[in-house]
């Protein structure tokens, strides 16, 4: 595909997906991109961490490929880039802040001199091509959360990014209902689409501000006579940690960090004029010397990942954080779905040891950042769209997010999935086609695809196990030994001396039907022998390989 006298919208990421967010837009033969995320893989993907955005539609036509615009830092919007961005190509431009944290991903991977960053003040705009776009700020969890206005020669897009409203924001300098409303005014032009955020669409509420956050921890660490308080939120939560300063300040408490993760975030925002009232930190040392009640401490580990600080800290193997009864931890964070069980195992650790643990439900410590449904219906009356374009959620999300746009009088509404292209102008909007998008896996050092060959083996072993036969034959095409079978993961640890036993006479039978000749035969036989083995006796067939060795 390539566009012609057309404006396109083809996301390749965070469509159906709440994470991993790419979005292109084409016009008269040329692209754009919008951010370059990434997300955290599930249990579907064993010993995988990263999941990246499948970029093959776009690297296939890099040279129609303008430049990628980033909305934010937090990873689902810029976590891909040190590992695809050299590949495409192409010139990133963000505002200061998420440039900051950009750059010292390009420094990990040594990609400095290869990829190009262009620093874009808050509320500059580029021009590419046939594309305008200015950076609009938006409240958000992390400083410089940006919609874009991007203009084009059919109509304006905004496209929101991710956002929410705070009437009375701790960072950052969010536009006004005014500035939004001449936005979507556009001179009298009006706006052809928004393209929007759609992850708190089912609350029915506002998402609150984060002043909000700031005085309930207030009084909950204020009430605290004794003991230690620990505090886990996203790291990338740069309003957070500010909030969390403030409360160190105003309740006397020393101040501890605890996560890489968190020392990067604060370094990047007081290097771009954020957070220059933030508390001095304490050493690990000072704080193991200090009174238990005079410490408020930060720590990463919000979604129970196991290498996290707090996860170690409730198992006791954290080197330099012990905490004991009458401690307190909370949770200044939401829970991601799918993250349950990983984040109930440090709590039920935390709780064996007598530690107190508050979380959203029990006190207000946590405000989203995404708009629930007042938010977005004020924006689609400040903007006031021709089209309603949801992304960034489940199918579901996006579908009640349409729903609601055609409420509130927008006269058209289309739900993409990953991959699906939409023509926005001229004419009606719709769907023309459905273009290749998928999921990469970043597997120690290699990218694979989360579909591929190697990912998949790896599944079936985690199911079912792994059955490894060895024969040797020799040099009259006779068995120069018995067959040997050796069984990993399978279900059979009372009887497995029988169940390979069983295993190596189904191998031989099968050798002695066949012999050596056909070697690939051979082992198709041999394989299919084990596994009828197998699930005979444990209701599983585990993958099985056959190694033939000729003396």
């Amino acid at each position: 595909m390539k566009p012609g006298d057309e404006l396109i919208f083809l996301p390749l990421g965070g469509s159906g997906e709440i994470g991993m967010n790419v979005n292109l837009y084409g016009c008269r033969g040329k692209w754009i991109m919008c951010d370059l995320g990434m997300t955290f893989a599930d249990p579907s993907l064993p010993g995988v961490e990263l999941v990246l955005p499948d970029l093959q539609f776009i690297e296939d036509r890099r040279e129609d490929l303008l430049g990628i615009l980033l909305t934010h830092g937090h990873e689902d919007h810029i976590g891909a880039i040190p590992y695809l961005a050299a590949e495409l190509g192409v010139p990133l431009y963000a505002t200061p802040f998420t440039a900051g944290l950009i750059r010292r991903k390009l420094d990990e991977e040594g990609l400095t001199k290869e990829v190009k960053l262009h620093v874009i003040p808050m509320g500059g705009e580029v021009t590419l091509g046939a594309f305008r776009a200015k950076w609009v700020a938006l409240a958000h969890s992390i400083p410089e959360g940006n919609a874009l206005v991007i203009d084009t020669p059919f109509g304006r897009l905004f496209h929101t990014g991710d956002w929410k409203l705070d009437d009375r924001p701790i960072l950052g300098d969010p536009a006004s209902a005014a500035e939004l409303t001449a936005i979507g005014d556009n001179g009298g032009k009006g706006t052809l689409a928004l393209i929007g955020d759609s992850t708190n669409v089912f609350n029915a509420h506002p998402s609150g501000s984060e002043s909000d956050v700031l005085e309930e921890l207030l009084k909950i660490v204020k009430g605290r006579k004794r003991g230690r308080v620990v505090v886990t939120t996203f790291a990338s939560n740069a309003t957070r940690l500010h909030t969390l300063g403030e409360v160190a300040k105003a309740t006397g408490r020393k101040l501890v960090v605890a996560g890489r993760s968190l020392d990067r975030i604060i370094e990047v925002a007081r290097s771009t004029g954020y957070m220059k009232d933030f508390p001095p930190t304490i050493s690990f040392d000072q704080a193991a010397n200090a009174r238990p009640e005079s410490l408020l401490i930060i720590v990463t580990g919000t979604q129970g990942e196991p290498q996290a600080a707090l996860a170690r800290i409730a198992d006791g193997s954290h080197p330099y954080v012990k905490l004991e009864r009458g401690d307190l931890v909370i949770y200044s964070s939401t829970q991601i779905p799918g993250n349950e069980l990983a984040i109930g195992r440090v709590q039920n650790a935390l709780a064996a040891r007598g530690i107190e643990i508050i979380g959203n439900r029990q006190a207000p410590v946590h405000v989203s950042g995404h708009p629930g449904q007042p938010e977005l219906k004020a924006m689609y009356g400040w903007i006031r769209p021709k089209i309603s374009v949801p992304v960034h959620g489940e199918r579901r999300h996006m579908e009640e997010h349409a729903r609601l746009a055609k409420a509130w009088g927008v006269p058209e509404a289309v739900v993409p999935m990953n991959g699906t292209a939409i023509r926005l102008a001229p004419g009606k909007a719709q769907i023309i086609s459905h273009e290749a998008a998928g999921r990469l896996v970043l597997d120690g050092d290699v990218i694979l695809p989360a579909d591929g060959a190697t990912i998949n083996a790896r599944r079936k072993m985690a199911h079912s196990g792994l059955m490894l036969v060895t024969l040797v034959v020799d040099k009259r095409g006779g068995l120069a030994a018995a067959a040997r079978v050796i069984a990993r993961g399978v279900p059979v640890e009372e009887e497995e001396t029988k169940f390979l036993e069983r295993c190596a006479e189904a191998a031989e039978t099968a050798f002695a039907k066949v012999g050596p000749k056909d070697m690939r035969r051979l082992q198709d036989e041999v394989k299919v022998a084990v596994r009828r083995v197998s699930r005979q006796w444990t209701g599983k067939k585990p993958p099985t390989e056959v190694q033939v060795i000729s003396l």
